[in-house]
């Protein structure tokens, strides 16, 4: 199996090179990946101790890095050496201030493997929810490098539960210590005989916690407020935003914030000529050309720029987020829920343990249709006391559920001592 394993890495590796020649996203995965060996070379020195975490994409970084906050504290002799495997989280946080070192995850080659740890040398080690590479967990086993899962969720579908995935349950053996999110993942986990199982909880609420005791202001934002009702849609895809159109067009004195998550020019403009509310881009802003009118006379702000949303949550007061029509589903809750305001998403939530348990709260609401959209926004806009009520939900619930990386912290301590 592990030789089948290795031939399907090898000729993905073959395949991805020619994809990249005409796709932009795989050329930033491929190309991104060459220099990886030197820079971790020209970066780490032989004296240097390392710990090293590995984040999937942009989400399990979030997870993280309450954790790498910790570690960095409680280790301040060690580089923190920090690898992504998707553009979408590297491109994004390369130029982060945690890591000492960011860089690509090479693909689990066994060449790649020994060189990767040859060069990095980790004391510890941490993967984040998930990605179980299977080269690189075998020949950190074998070094008795302690390696640990953080943020883990184990579902009955996934090929450690089935009775073709044994080679994949011999991986997790490189784990000193799993702490998941919740308990079905410890059952899951004891089903296979793994008791090294800590239900910690989901660090990103640690995360989202931390917004609070950040600068949130935005001079602009609070400009085109105005102290009128803003409604804040984050993350919106082209389903999303067809309903929302709609719902804009007839609203009357309600200004709303759509900040899409793909900002891609032709988009951004199809969007824009949809609403037929007075409507301003951020980039305009940028770029002086609002004229002689002021912000507040704009009605509608469309935020086509990336790194600022997460501010622009704490002026809402209720927020849609987006991707609920699509595949896997819906984006990140917890940042609007910190600041305490109602949520409203579309129907694929299912695979998102904190949505399922915020709209079974009805803090957060799911709509499937216009209809749905169009009565639950109406509710929310005209009804305050309904308003307060559900941001409550969503803020105690995020209060509940933080801690989860003292948890994984403490336990780091009373290994090492």
């Amino acid at each position: 199996m592990l030789f089948l394993y290795n031939l399907i890495v090898v000729l993905a590796d073959f395949i991805l090179k020619i994809v990249a020649l005409f796709n932009n996203k795989i050329r930033l995965f491929v190309d991104g990946r060459k220099p990886v060996f030197k820079i971790l070379s020209d970066k780490i020195k032989a004296y240097d101790k390392t710990i090293w975490f590995h984040a999937a994409s942009l989400g399990e970084y979030e997870q993280g890095l309450p954790v790498m906050e910790l570690i960095k504290s409680r280790f301040p002799n060690h580089l923190i050496v920090l690898t992504f495997f998707s553009p979408s989280g590297y491109e994004v946080r390369k130029n982060n201030t945690i890591a000492d070192v960011t860089v690509y995850l090479p693909l689990d080659t066994q060449s790649n493997v020994d060189q990767f740890l040859k060069l990095v040398r980790p004391d510890m080690v941490f993967f984040i929810k998930y990605e179980y590479w299977p080269n690189y967990l075998n020949a950190l086993q074998k070094k008795e490098i302690p390696t640990y899962l953080i943020s883990g969720i184990f579902r009955e579908q996934q090929v450690f539960f089935k009775w073709y995935g044994s080679f994949y349950r011999k991986a997790l053996e490189a784990f000193e210590h799993f702490f998941v999110q919740n308990l079905s993942s410890k059952e899951l986990l004891l089903k296979l005989g793994k008791t090294n199982v800590t239900v910690s909880g989901d660090t990103r609420f640690d995360r989202v916690t931390e917004i609070l005791n950040q600068n949130n202001e935005l001079d602009f934002i609070e400009e085109f407020k105005n102290n009128s009702l803003t409604v804040v849609v984050g993350s919106s895809w082209p389903k999303d935003e067809s309903l929302l159109v709609n719902y804009i067009n007839t609203a009357n004195n309600v200004k709303f914030i759509i900040a899409p998550h793909n900002i891609n020019k032709d988009q951004i403009a199809n969007l824009q000529n949809q609403i037929s509310k007075k409507t301003i881009l951020f980039s305009s802003l940028n770029l002086n050309e609002i004229g002689s009118s002021k912000l507040a006379d704009y009605d509608v702000f469309v935020i086509d720029t990336i790194g600022i949303l997460t501010k622009i949550y704490s002026y809402a007061d209720l927020v849609y987020v987006g991707g609920g029509f699509g595949n896997p589903g819906v984006h990140n809750i917890l940042e609007p829920a910190t600041f305490g305001v109602p949520i409203v998403i579309g129907p694929n939530y299912n695979h998102f343990a904190e949505a399922t348990a915020l709209v079974k709260m009805e803090g957060c609401i799911s709509i499937a249709n216009q209809e749905e959209l169009n009565e639950v926004l109406d509710k929310l806009i005209q009804n305050e006391a309904v308003r307060l009520e559900k941001g409550h939900i969503c803020s105690t619930f995020v209060e509940m559920n933080k801690n989860a990386s003292e948890t994984i912290m403490n336990f780091i301590i009373q290994k090492k001592n």
